[in-house]
């Protein structure tokens, strides 16, 4: 028969061994080198992509959902493969030398499938819902999804050329694998 010392003991080394798993999952992760993003969007004459090379960010999860998250992307690190034109007309769009970063701070998670919060491209700063895949990993979390962004609702003309024979198109889709791991 088991005696009450030895239930307490037990149920005390159950307790802490739960806290301890808990614990693990819980804490501050920052983004991981495998991580990806590009924007891609269209022109009077083709579609395009550029990657997102300089992304930095930070989380804090807790196990089941992130409680925290803020990412930056450097604006002089958005390259195209068509050539510093492109890149430049791009930079002048994003407002790279009033506004050298793009930013997104959450503010909720709703239902583990959406987070929201505030971004700001160019100096304008606004609310935003973003559907998102979570899966852990053994690295630690990734966060994937996608998120279609109208130019001009952050103040940003489509840039043009060929004296206004290209225009780009006013609607860019930003795509995302975020791979965050334990610090």
């Amino acid at each position: 028969m088991v005696n009450l010392d030895t239930m307490k003991n037990i149920f005390l080394l159950l307790f802490l061994g739960a806290f301890a798993c808990v614990g693990q999952a819980q804490g501050e992760y920052a983004l991981a080198d495998a991580s990806k993003m590009t924007i891609s969007g269209s022109s009077t004459v083709h579609d395009w992509v550029v990657a997102a090379n300089t992304v930095s960010a930070t989380l804090t999860y807790d196990g089941t959902a992130p409680k925290q998250i803020d990412l930056e992307v450097a604006v002089a690190d958005i390259i195209s493969e068509r050539g510093a034109t492109m890149d430049k007309k791009m930079h002048d769009a994003l407002k790279k030398e009033e506004h050298p970063k793009v930013t997104f701070k959450l503010t909720e998670v709703k239902d583990k499938s959406t987070l929201l919060g505030m971004l700001n491209i160019a100096g304008v700063e606004k609310t935003v819902e973003i559907p998102v895949s979570m899966n852990t990993v053994s690295e630690g979390l990734k966060i994937s999804g996608e998120k279609k962004l109208i130019l001009q609702d952050y103040g940003m003309e489509p840039p043009t050329a060929m004296f206004g024979q290209i225009i780009v198109g006013d609607e860019v889709t930003v795509i995302f694998d975020l791979i965050f791991s334990k610090q």
